[in-house]
């Protein structure tokens, strides 16, 4: 996983499959650099993942919690076609606002993440 602050956001940008061992090692990862930065924005940044099960959209809810706890929020960026479907039939994109890119994402971040898509 690499990670990187732009603004008030957490940019999250996973790499290959995203099962329950790399979510549980994701999600201790991102919730210490959260704390550590002091960060209520996490963006997943998913142009690097090839699969995600359940676990990943456990992951990703988890986070919303986290961020909404915090008066923040999460989204999504960069979706393949793959994952959209994933995310779209789970229900995740109900709750988390899924966007083209990186910079669409932080756009919406500043208006309150609203799903407009």
């Amino acid at each position: 996983m690499d990670y990187k602050v732009i603004q008030d956001c957490l940019i999250v940008k996973p790499n290959g499959e995203i099962d329950s061992h790399y979510a549980d090692i994701l999600k201790k990862e991102i919730e210490n650099a959260a704390l550590r930065l002091d960060i209520r924005n996490i963006i997943f940044d998913f142009s690097n993942v090839d699969f995600m099960d359940s676990s990943g959209i456990g992951l990703v809810v988890g986070r919303y919690k986290y961020t909404s706890a915090m008066g923040g929020i999460t989204a999504a960026a960069c979706i393949s076609d793959r994952l959209m479907k994933l995310m779209t039939l789970s229900g995740l994109l109900k709750i988390i606002p899924a966007c083209k890119t990186v910079e669409e994402a932080i756009t919406k971040t500043k208006r309150g993440g609203k799903n407009e898509l």
